[in-house]
């Protein structure tokens, strides 16, 4: 299988003015990135949609495959919530990749509040190895 990115893609494209535009940076703890979720991603009052929730652990997982040299796409995501994101809240998303077999990436993520680092969610992943190509207009 062969993936494109043509910086669309909601959660991390330059190009998608909708998007979330997350910039993951590779690290010693995985790769990750500084959020907040807005307003504008509202499930009950003044928490964050779940489903956004998942797109960010999605986002590190893929991003963790992508800095260790394996990109892909994720076959499986197992989200466990561990209470709400508030909307505003200063976030860390950290993805890792734990094991690499065959064509099949093992990752992890998990998001926890900057400041004093509690917990909100964490994910387990698997993705498939892809063969990627990238546009140069997406950069």
């Amino acid at each position: 299988m062969e993936v494109r990115f043509d910086g669309h893609c909601f959660g991390c494209g330059p190009l998608n003015s909708e998007g979330l535009r997350l910039v993951f940076e590779p690290g010693p703890e995985g790769s990750s990135v500084d959020f907040e979720v807005s307003d504008r991603y509202q499930s009950w009052a003044g928490m964050a949609h779940g489903g956004i929730v998942a797109l960010l652990l999605d986002e590190a997982v893929g991003w963790a495959a992508w800095h260790a040299g394996h990109p892909g796409v994720t076959g499986r995501l197992q989200v466990s919530y561990r209470r709400p994101l508030k909307l505003g809240e200063p976030i860390r998303i950290v993805g890792k990749v734990e094991r690499v077999r065959r064509t099949l990436v093992y990752a992890n993520a998990y998001i926890e509040n900057r400041e004093d680092r509690d917990r909100i969610a964490d994910a387990t992943a698997t993705l498939m190895t892809t063969e990627t190509r990238i546009d140069p207009e997406a950069c």
